[in-house]
């Protein structure tokens, strides 16, 4: 008997093949066969709302050899991935193959391995419909959304915009966070800390913790001098040592979005870039003698369920590497959540024989350190509680004179691991970075310290911070917006279409981005309503389940969006920001110039268009939102023919070229409009070969002056140097002098900072 097995990604097949030998014929289909239109909407909304599928373009010639293995065959298997997409793929191709529907049988596998592959043959069933139909469901309400909306974005903001059913809510979650950020005002508040030392060491400090019995809070210098003043001549001495004993449980396995966080944090992987790698970790890595072989099981999965073998296999594991302390008496089960497919696994090895340094020479770098993680994370998930002991000192500052005084109590707290467990292989990362609690002394009740020093310090209270990789799939799986396999295309797509663009490694809206969710929040509040939004997900899984029929699903979403679609269509104008004014006259007709929205971003024009079209990009210390187009003309003239300049963008930057290229091929850095120190040139912005900007005069290589910081056209008002620079430390962001001698600075209080528009 001959059998065809077709699944989706070719990379698969060589694997497979090791484990089901000369009678199976191995295929791929490459993803989906077929899907809607990409010219037409491809939904009659008319007619019970009926898809129309098409072969996808250039799956012509793999649909006809699925077609050919297929009519040689007795039984085919369709082996597509795991999830709705998978059903519907698979769906799709039982619709294109010939012959008795009797030999056609759905298989599935969590991992690829031998023992999983058999049994999924040995026990085959029929599609499940009702999956195929959660899949439709999806696609037509994205398809909906998007072919609705984005002519509605062309035509009252700009053509070439697009918008997504679930894409467009996480960008209002990154510009309501930056709305958040913008009207943040910071508090000041201060910390005082001791510095003390007992009788052994080593010394360790201690923070004000209450004044009076009460928590202390400070928040000006006034306050904190009053107290310095107040502790001045007055002992210390320990007044209480609290310990408890805790027990910190392992992190369960890794699902999608944790996966997607942790590889964030500890490897600053994208969430596209960890999902390509856990791809090919599941679908096989050639290891030498042994052949190829899935190291991973499926990796879109929102269930911390673990098959009992793994279980085993990982406490045989631990028993031998580590001892029994190491091993609690019962396997650990980890609880999904309410919605979590639990015909899925977690993420984890295959096996965890094969140990990340036994397997480290077969695999690239950025697989082999997310076996690692994936490996560390499941193994210590079945390793035993680490025992911690968390130490509290109080401490009080007396007074040595008589009457009545305040009474101050400082804290120092620290941590002693009396047994790792777990915490031996493998710890969870942050999304913020906290204060580590230093190492104590043995002191005892009573004990009189020794002051070393009093060190008091001022601080602002902080925004929230914008959105990372990590902390935004978190907020997305939080608030239950979109499912494990999506969190990656959604990131991909804000910045994609300009949206959104990564600022030190996390996500800010750009202007463009802005608009856009601003006008939908406005026209269709239902699309872009969080909760909306995590209800029709849930809904789309009671699909899944059986329990809501999809067609109700989608027209009770389409009725009130079609409704709202054509009101915003009859009543709403052309929408664009808002023009900003400046203090500058146009040098050909005298009329103000302003800012204006461009297709490209901002740009310097005359009021006086369209008489006047003169127009220039926005020189650097304007940066209000960005600059013009590509090989836009700007006031400057060429110096050797006196042609108009143009802005052009390379490798190192921006720069001014000579229109007439290539007959005259001058160009010119784009100066800042401030002038170097040494020599009295232009300084200008460039940028190393590795794209980072710095500042340098406009004379180099004659005149080497250089810096990593943006100057600012602001005379210093301490040593009257000619400009100052703004830095950002880990301490903070502030506006300082360059002059070492002179030491200005002064803090920047400004919650958001400027926008800064598209480069070109």
């Amino acid at each position: 008997m001959k059998s065809l097995l077709i699944v989706e990604s070719p990379t698969k097949v060589k694997t497979l093949s090791k484990f089901l030998g000369k009678g199976f014929a191995i295929k791929a289909s490459v993803g989906h066969i077929k899907d809607l239109p990409k010219k037409e909407l491809g939904v009659d909304i008319e007619n019970n709302l009926t898809p129309t599928y098409v072969v996808i373009e250039g799956k012509e010639k793999v649909l006809k050899d699925l077609k050919k293995a297929a009519k040689e065959a007795d039984r085919v298997y369709l082996a597509p991935d795991p999830d709705r997409e998978g059903e519907a793929i698979a769906w799709h191709i039982a619709g294109e193959l010939s012959g008795t529907p009797d030999k056609i049988f759905r298989v599935e596998f969590n991992e690829i391995t031998e023992k999983a592959v058999t049994e999924a043959i040995k026990n085959p069933r029929k599609i499940d419909m009702d999956l195929v139909d959660a899949q439709q469901a999806r696609r037509i309400l994205d398809r909906l959304v998007g072919y609705k909306l984005s002519p509605f974005l062309w035509r009252k903001v700009r053509r070439g915009l697009s918008a997504g059913r679930v894409q467009s809510v996480a960008l209002r979650l990154v510009v309501d966070r930056e709305k958040e950020i913008g009207a943040f005002k910071a508090t000041e508040y201060w910390s005082i800390t001791a510095s003390l030392e007992g009788k052994e060491p080593p010394p360790f400090e201690a923070k004000l913790f209450r004044i009076n019995d009460e928590k202390a809070e400070i928040n000006n210098k006034d306050q904190t001098d009053n107290i310095l003043k107040d502790l001045e001549g007055r002992g210390f001495s320990v007044k209480q040592i609290e310990k408890k004993k805790r027990k910190r449980s392992p992190a369960p396995p890794f699902i999608t979005s944790t996966l997607q966080q942790e590889a964030a944090r500890k490897l600053r992987f994208t969430a596209k870039k960890t999902m390509m790698v856990a791809q090919q970790l599941y679908e096989g890595i050639e290891l030498g003698g042994e052949g190829a072989a899935g190291l991973i099981t499926y990796m879109r999965t929102d269930s911390v369920r673990v098959a009992a073998e793994a279980q085993e296999e990982a406490r045989a594991l631990i028993r031998g590497e580590f001892g029994n302390d190491y091993l609690p008496q019962k396997p650990n089960v980890y609880k999904s959540r309410k919605s979590a497919q639990e015909a899925h696994e977690a993420i984890r090895p295959t096996s965890v024989i094969r140990t990340p340094s036994s397997i480290k020479s077969y695999l690239a770098r950025d697989q082999y350190s997310l076996y690692k993680l994936i490996w560390n994370r499941f193994v210590a998930s079945q390793m035993h509680v680490a025992l911690l002991e968390q130490t509290s000192i109080d401490i009080s500052a007396e007074s040595r004179g008589p009457g009545e005084a305040k009474r101050y109590i400082f804290r120092a707290s620290g941590t002693v691991v009396q047994f790792p467990g777990f915490m031996k292989v493998y710890t969870e990362g942050g999304d913020t970075e906290s204060e580590e609690e230093g190492l104590l002394p043995s002191l005892n009740e009573g004990d009189v310290l020794k002051l070393l020093g009093i060190t008091p310090k001022q601080h602002f209270t902080q925004p929230p911070p914008r959105f990372s990789e990590a902390s935004l799939v978190k907020e997305l799986e939080a608030k239950g917006i979109g499912r494990p396999s999506t969190y990656a295309s959604i990131l991909s797509t804000i910045q994609d279409r300009k949206y959104t663009e990564k600022v030190e490694g996390r996500f800010t809206p750009t202007e463009l981005g802005i608009l856009v969710s601003d006008l939908l929040v406005d026209k269709f509040s239902d699309v872009m309503d969080y909760n909306f939004t995590a209800k029709m997900e849930d809904d789309l899984d009671r699909i899944e389940e059986g329990g809501f029929k999809w067609f109700d699903i989608v027209m009770d979403f389409y009725r009130p969006f079609d409704k709202d679609l054509t009101e915003a269509m009859e009543n709403l104008g052309k929408v664009r920001p808002v023009d900003i004014p400046t203090d500058q006259v146009c040098d050909k007709c005298g009329k103000p110039l302003v800012i204006k929205w461009g297709r490209h971003g901002r740009f310097i024009a005359c009021t006086g268009y369209p008489e006047c079209k003169n127009t220039r990009p926005l020189e650097q210390e304007g940066a209000a939102g960005g600059t013009g187009a590509e090989g836009q003309e700007t006031a400057e003239k060429c110096e050797k023919c006196g042609s108009p300049m143009v802005l052009k963008s390379g490798r190192f930057g921006r720069f001014l070229a000579c229109s007439k290229y290539p007959e005259c091929k001058t160009t010119k850095a784009i100066s800042t409009g401030i002038k170097c120190p040494e020599d009295g040139g232009d300084i200008v912005e460039r940028r190393t070969k590795k794209g980072k900007v710095f500042f340098s005069c406009g004379n180099y290589p004659k005149c080497k002056f250089a810096t990593w910081y943006k100057p600012v056209n602001r005379k210093c008002p301490q040593c009257d140097a000619a400009f100052l620079v703004e830095k950002k430390t880990k301490q903070g962001e502030y506006i300082a002098c360059l002059n070492k001698e002179c030491g200005y600075k002064e803090e920047l209080h400004e919650a958001g900072g400027e926008q800064e528009g598209p480069e070109v």
